[in-house]
């Protein structure tokens, strides 16, 4: 067992604390007060108990899980963590401040990690002390459901830090991806292009929001259309992971479609919201065009 620290009590970091806890790690779970951290657990607890509902879970095993989560209310505690993982948003910005402040109280062997969905990671790393200790880790949403982890190793990263994320990875039973570190890594170097791609053609008035996603459903065999899941995603992280691909590279092909950028400006964000490109409100998603 080992001591997993969890910066960012948002959907990702619940599911990374979530799956943690359910493979026999102990937790600690922050957020920028104790009060949003307990509130993340409170939602994993609501979790856990839908899937005993369901079957798939044992009561007195989803107390054993909950009770593996310790929401703490500032970055000192993580001093115990072997490893530590941060699913704040997708803004650089934002995950630069939180490496400043959680620095100074990690071990001298503990690895840090960015669950980045986009950020270059030998970037990031440049601006902590150690950088062989820091990598990226790209879990996929939901946590608990998805089987892959991108670990992406910066230019400073060491092997032995490497190796030690891939044990992580293995012990909460994930498949791993070994990506390099260009803006999107593998995954969604691939897949936002193709959403926002999608929200092209549907703002050229190509498509209606349900044939786009019939089409691809049916005509690429793929389980949702791409307008779903960028709802899915939500579409304020898609626009941040475009963003991140058009500045880096410059090519024009990254750009973000004018109608994303209304959606998120209006704060039609997705599943999250109840609204983007499907209205979520009632017993059946809508088209909101």
């Amino acid at each position: 067992m080992s001591i997993v620290g969890v910066i960012g009590a948002g959907m990702m970091g619940q599911g990374i604390a979530q799956t943690s806890a359910q493979f026999g790690h102990r937790v600690l779970l922050t957020d920028i007060s104790l009060e949003i951290a307990e509130k993340g657990k409170a939602t994993i607890a609501k979790t856990l108990d839908k899937l005993v509902g369901r079957g798939k879970l044992d009561a007195a095993e989803a107390k054993t899980v909950l009770s593996r989560i310790t929401p703490v209310g500032e970055y000192a505690p993580l001093g115990e963590a072997d490893i530590v993982i941060e699913a704040a948003t997708e803004r650089e910005e934002i995950k630069h401040k939180i490496f400043e402040q959680v620095v100074s109280v990690l071990k001298s062997d503990a690895i840090l990690a960015s669950n980045t969905s986009s950020i270059p990671i030998t970037r990031m790393a440049a601006r902590v002390p150690d950088p062989s200790r820091f990598i990226g880790m790209h879990f996929f949403n939901p946590v608990p459901v998805m089987g892959l982890l991108e670990i992406i190793p910066g230019l400073p990263t060491s092997a032995e830090t490497t190796a030690k994320a891939r044990a992580f990875a293995e012990s909460i039973k994930k498949e791993v991806v070994l990506a390099g570190d260009e803006p999107g890594f593998v995954v969604n170097r691939i897949l936002c292009p193709m959403l926002n791609e999608a929200i092209f053609v549907l703002g050229a008035g190509m498509g209606s929001i349900e044939d786009i996603d019939k089409g691809c459903r049916i005509g690429l065999n793929h389980p949702m259309g791409p307008l779903t899941l960028a709802d899915f995603v939500g579409l304020d992280t898609l626009f941040e992971i475009i963003k991140v691909l058009y500045s880096t590279t410059g090519d024009s092909k990254y750009r973000p479609a004018p109608l994303l950028v209304k959606y998120v400006e209006a704060g039609w964000i997705g599943r999250k919201v109840g609204r983007g490109f499907y209205d979520y409100t009632g017993d059946v998603p809508v088209p909101t065009r």
